[in-house]
């Protein structure tokens, strides 16, 4: 007797990760989520003008971003930095890409 092998759409979406969306570093991972149309034009204007892929463009702002809120978080407190990469501080919003 002969068995079929259907799978279903769940598995085989997983299929097709695990041979497509390969990770040899161990180090990304995934995001699914939705944004502003108006937002996501402007990642994609900005990767354009940059030569670089959407991915990386993020990838680059929000690292900068980053960046600013460190600084902002060591001149609000001597542990800001702790603070900040613990989750334990507030920070005004400023223009967070200078």
């Amino acid at each position: 007797m002969v068995q079929s092998h259907r799978r279903s759409n769940a598995q085989r979406q997983a299929d097709y990760r695990a041979r497509h969306l390969k990770d040899e570093n161990s180090q990304l991972e995934r995001l699914s989520l939705l944004v502003d149309l108006h937002a996501k034009r402007a990642l994609e204007r900005l990767a354009c003008c940059y030569g670089v892929t959407q991915r990386t463009m993020l990838e680059r702002l929000l690292m900068q971003a980053n960046r600013v809120a460190q600084q902002q978080a060591a001149e609000h407190s001597p542990d800001g930095q702790t603070d900040y990469f613990d989750k334990r501080i507030s920070l005004q919003w400023q223009a967070v890409t200078r």
